[in-house]
């Protein structure tokens, strides 16, 4: 078992190149297909292993062909499969878990993301925030544009509207469509 290089690694973290391999085999397993950018950021974000050590893990675990890079991202192989079930148990489970966890997360906000678009646009009447919901294969559904004062707050509003936008749709369309109260009401003979 080689040492790894453990710069940006916290205390609890792997250290060992056969660890972050088998860590990968099992976070493939579990959360798979997961693309190359979703394990790095899990993985770094939670300090869990060196850059260069994961890249390098990566490619040995495709050259093993213990996992296999598709469309979609990487899938467990059944060779990688019977790894990650025979030796994920040798990983801490503080380690597997936030791992999981961190990949979970960010394959959440991608789907998110993905369904809720926002998008800062910066021109001389100040910062924009150009909202809306997609549906797959459909036009959007709902689209929302809001000025907002600064840079750091359009940015705010990008990210809850990526993290809220079916909400926020959800409490519009009901609002919207919930019967009137009287004092609500057109008067007759108004325009």
């Amino acid at each position: 078992m080689a040492e790894a290089f453990t710069a940006g690694v916290k205390p609890g973290g792997l250290t060992s190149d056969t660890e972050i391999r088998l860590l990968l085999c099992y976070m493939v397993k579990i959360a798979g297909p997961v693309d190359r950018e979703t394990l790095q950021n899990a993985l770094l974000q939670e300090q869990l292993v060196n850059y260069f050590e994961f890249a390098d893990a990566l490619a040995e675990l495709q050259r093993q062909q213990l996992i296999a890079a598709g469309e979609g991202g990487f899938t467990i192989t059944p060779k990688g499969a019977s790894v990650a079930n025979a030796l994920a148990e040798d990983l801490p489970r503080s380690v597997r878990e936030s791992a999981i966890s961190a990949v979970i997360r960010l394959q959440s906000w991608a789907h998110r993301a993905a369904q809720n678009h926002a998008e800062v646009l910066h021109d001389e009447n100040g910062y924009r925030v150009l909202c809306s919901i997609r549906d797959e294969g459909l036009p959007d559904i709902f689209r929302l544009e809001l000025v907002m004062p600064d840079a750091l707050t359009a940015e705010e509003v990008q990210n809850r509207f990526i993290a809220r936008g079916s909400q926020i749709y959800g409490a519009l369309l009901d609002t919207l469509t919930r019967p009137l109260r009287d004092d609500e009401r057109r008067p007759e003979g108004a325009l």
